[in-house]
C-alpha cells in the first residue's frame, strides 16, 4: 500500500509517500519561518494562505520524486488536529478532495500520534509497550503506549508547554523567531551561574508546569545588566532546568509503569541538551531510549503517512467529510 501523507497543522507544509513494505519513499517540506519571523510568531491567516499556495505543488513534487502517478496511491493520510483550524482545513480539504477524485480511502491522523510514532520510521524502531514523552510548542505529554491507538495519559502540562516556554523565554532574551533553537544556540555559550527551579518536581505526580519557571527566569534576567554573557548564562540555566524537570518526570513514569523503554518525540526532542540529559537517565537505569532523527522531530509528512498507513491497513478510514479538530484528546483515538 502506497500512502500519501499531508501535514498542515501549523507553519510547515509537508508531504510524504510511505509504502507499507518498503518504508518511506519520498518526503518534502516547506517552512513558513521567513513569513512569520517579522511578526515574532505564527500568524494563523498567513499560515493558511501559504498552505493553499504550497500544498499542491509539493504533492506533485513528492510524487515525481517517488516516481509515482496518482494511480499508484492507495490511500491518503492527513493531519486533522490538533492545530490551527484554518491550516488544518487546507490539508483536510485537499486530502478529502483527492481521495474522492482518485476513489481511494482517506484517514484523519492525530498530529501528536504522528509525532509519537515518528521513531518507527527508523531502521531500529522501538517495540511496544513503552513510555512516550511528547514535547513540542503546544504540548508536553507523558503517555503509556501499549500499541497504536492504545494510549494512557500519565501527565501533561498544566499551562505553558515546554516548547512554548522556550519560545517565550527566547523573546525575553531578545532572540529572533523561532526562539527555541536560538535559545539552545545561545545556551552553548552559557556558564553554570544561575540556579532556577525545577517546577513540580518537589511533589508527586507526572504533570508539568513551565509558566512559573518562565517568570522566575524573567526576574533573574532583570537582576542582571543584561549583557550578552548574562543572557547566555540565563539561557543555559533555563534550558538545564527544563531538561532536569523532564528527566525527573520521565524516571517517575518509567518507575510507575514498570516499563524499560522511553520514546522521546516532538519538536523540542531535537534539543541536544535535553537529549543528552535523558540519555544519562537511561544509561544509568539500564532502560532504552529512542529519538526520531532531527528532520522528523519537527512537523513532517512522513510521520503522518506512517500513522495513516497503519490505520488504513486495518480498514479504518474517514467518511466523505472534511474532518478537522483544533482540539482532539488522544484518548479518543481508535485502537488497531
Amino acid at each position: 500500500m502506497y500512502v500519501l501523507g499531508i501535514e498542515t497543522s501549523c507553519d510547515e507544509t509537508a508531504v510524504a509517500v510511505y509504502h507499507s513494505n518498503r518504508g518511506l519513499i519520498a518526503h518534502t517540506l516547506h517552512s513558513q519561518i521567513p513569513t512569520h519571523r517579522e511578526y515574532g510568531g505564527v500568524v494563523p491567516e498567513l499560515a493558511s494562505r501559504d498552505h493553499i499556495r504550497k500544498l499542491v505543488p509539493l504533492i506533485k513534487c513528492v510524487l515525481a520524486e517517488a516516481n509515482l502517478s496518482a494511480d499508484s496511491i492507495n490511500g491518503i493520510a492527513y493531519t486533522a488536529g490538533p492545530g490551527l483550524m484554518g491550516a488544518l482545513l487546507v490539508g483536510a480539504a485537499a486530502a478529502r478532495g483527492l481521495a474522492w477524485s482518485w476513489q481511494i480511502p482517506a484517514i484523519a491522523v492525530h498530529h501528536m500520534e504522528g509525532h509519537l510514532l515518528a521513531p518507527m520510521l527508523e531502521a531500529e524502531p522501538p517495540e511496544f509497550p513503552f513510555v512516550a514523552l511528547l514535547i513540542s510548542g503546544g504540548h508536553t505529554l507523558l503517555i503509556e503506549v501499549e500499541g497504536i491507538g492504545r494510549y494512557r495519559l500519565l501527565g501533561e502540562s498544566l499551562d505553558d508547554a515546554a516548547g512554548e516556554a522556550f519560545d517565550k523565554t527566547a523573546k525575553m532574551l531578545g532572540l529572533a523567531y523561532p526562539g527555541g533553537p536560538k535559545l539552545a544556540e545561545l545556551a552553548t555559550f552559557g556558564r553554570e551561574r544561575f540556579k532556577l527551579p525545577r517546577p513540580m518536581t518537589d511533589r508527586p505526580g507526572l504533570d508539568f508546569s513551565f509558566s512559573g519557571l518562565k517568570t522566575f527566569t524573567l526576574n533573574a534576567l532583570a537582576a542582571t545588566e543584561q549583557t550578552q554573557q548574562d543572557k547566555a548564562d540565563i539561557a543555559y540555566a533555563f534550558q538545564q532546568a527544563v531538561a532536569d524537570t523532564l528527566q525527573i518526570k520521565c524516571w517517575r513514569a518509567l518507575q510507575q509503569t514498570g516499563l524499560k523503554t522511553l520514546v522521546v518525540a516532538g519538536g523540542v526532542s531535537a534539543n541536544q541538551a535535553i537529549r543528552a540529559q535523558l540519555q544519562t537517565l537511561t544509561d544509568r537505569t539500564g532502560c532504552r531510549i529512542y529519538f526520531p532523527r532531527p528532520e522528523f522531530c519537527t512537523d513532517n509528512g512522513a510521520m503522518i503517512a506512517y500513522a495513516g498507513c497503519q490505520r488504513l491497513l486495518v480498514g479504518q478510514h474517514q467518511d466523505l467529510e472534511i474532518f478537522a479538530r483544533p482540539r482532539w484528546p488522544m484518548e479518543e483515538l481508535l485502537t488497531i
